[in-house]
């Protein structure tokens, strides 16, 4: 039975897995900005603190939660770890890791949320190993936290292992290695379909048509890469070109989603009046809306521009036993809108915009009104405005709208 201390320390470790999972799931989601990240992120600092005063007596509940293989308990059982420097810990997070690799997910993270100053040792070794999994591990370490690892990037461009080289390839592009284009380059043809799009998304995030190209081969082929394909290739190519591309494919079955999210990407506000319409259809109304936020800026449950879910709408799990589709529904989060209200403002306000011109969150795009959606914006906006920024600037590592709130917040202070 447990005493009344270790049920405590328990709680701990329990409610900062399971607030991180949460945490790991609104930093793509459309509804939270910095501030509710930061705040998120503060009560699951106050669990992890609370494990780290328990000192000794917090491992066993944290090496008791690993036994699930979920990437929430990986991210305590790292965090505990590493603060511990105990290496015989962070060897059994390893094995957990190596057993179900989906969690190395957590173990990166917690990684990227420790002070640089507490991996010295750890890093380098990974990087050195002749373990692929450690060799991934210390890669991903250094481009979470925005590190240069040298020359162990550019050894992990050519690594026997496929994840490893994958993960090398994109750290190009997220750090800005334009010395090593040419060596992305050469992965363009790769035959392991995810060092392939790495290398295009790499390649065009430094500037490269070439890159360009293979990357535009994932705009059609539906997946987990298709919409950061479409997110990068449409605002690296010429507007006429992305605008060409939306619109060959507007009636293309399957794409519907695609288009919708793609207008929201390229930005310029003659698709609004195609936009607004489809408000009108349960299956497309709130991808719309967002597209259409993307581009004017309107918060549509701010402004009162939102409307009550349909009736008899139905998304997501259903609950029934008999219905085998589990997915969980895309738009959950965002806002119904509602088409009377959201005419009557395009109407009042479309002089304000011009077309041809390309806005994010109502403001054309210049470096700037990156840096203003990335201090007020929600995550997806975020996200769409560190690309745009990365286009702009070729000088700074790719902004990671992931990363800990407080370091994005000090980085923005700045910026």
């Amino acid at each position: 039975m447990q005493s009344s201390i270790e049920h405590i320390v328990a709680q701990h470790a329990e409610e900062s897995s399971f607030l991180w999972l949460l945490r790991d799931y609104v930093v793509r989601e459309p509804n939270y900005n910095l501030a509710d990240l930061k705040a998120l992120e503060e009560r699951i600092e106050a669990h992890l603190d609370g494990l780290l005063v328990a000192d000794d007596a917090a491992w066993q509940f944290c090496e008791s939660g690993l036994q699930q293989k979920e990437s929430g308990e990986v991210f305590t059982a790292t965090y505990v770890a590493i603060d511990n420097a105990n290496q015989d810990q962070l060897d059994r997070v390893l094995e957990t890791v190596a057993e179900s690799p989906e969690c190395m997910r957590g173990m990166v993270s917690a990684l990227g949320w420790l002070q640089k100053d507490k991996l010295q040792g750890y890093v380098v070794n990974w990087l050195k190993s002749n373990e692929p999994l450690l060799r991934q591990i210390g890669l991903s370490t250094c481009a979470i936290q925005r590190v240069d690892c040298g020359s162990y990037l550019s050894l992990g461009l050519t690594d026997a292992n496929d994840s490893v080289r994958a993960r090398a390839l994109r750290s190009v592009g997220e750090l800005r290695r334009q010395d090593l284009l040419a060596d992305v380059s050469e992965h363009l043809n790769s035959e392991d379909l995810s060092c392939r799009f790495w290398a295009a998304w790499s390649a065009t995030l430094l500037g490269d048509i070439g890159g360009l190209s293979t990357l535009r081969a994932f705009f059609e082929m539906a997946g987990d890469f298709q919409q950061d394909a479409l997110s990068l290739g449409l605002r690296a190519m010429d507007k006429a070109s992305a605008v060409d591309w939306v619109r060959k494919h507007t009636n293309r079955s399957g794409y519907e989603r695609a288009i919708i999210e793609a207008t929201g990407i390229v930005g310029d506000p003659v698709t609004i009046p195609w936009l607004i319409p489809l408000f009108q259809k349960s299956e497309y109304a709130r991808v719309a809306g967002e597209a259409f936020t993307m581009i004017t800026g309107v918060d549509l449950a701010y402004e009162d521009l939102d409307s009550d879910q349909p009736i008899g709408f139905e998304a997501g799990p259903s609950g029934r036993p008999e219905d085998e589709d589990v997915a969980m529904d895309p738009d959950e989060e965002l806002p119904w809108p509602d088409y009377q209200r959201v005419s009557e403002w395009w109407s009042r306000n479309e002089a304000k915009f011009t077309e041809g011109e390309r806005y994010l969150c109502g403001y054309p795009i210049t470096r700037d009104s990156c840096l203003h959606v990335l201090k007020n914006g929600y995550q997806r906006q975020r996200r769409a405005a560190a690309i745009e920024l990365a286009l702009i600037d070729q000088s700074e590592p790719l902004f990671n709208c992931s990363a800990k709130a407080r370091d994005q917040m000090r980085l923005l202070g700045s910026a």
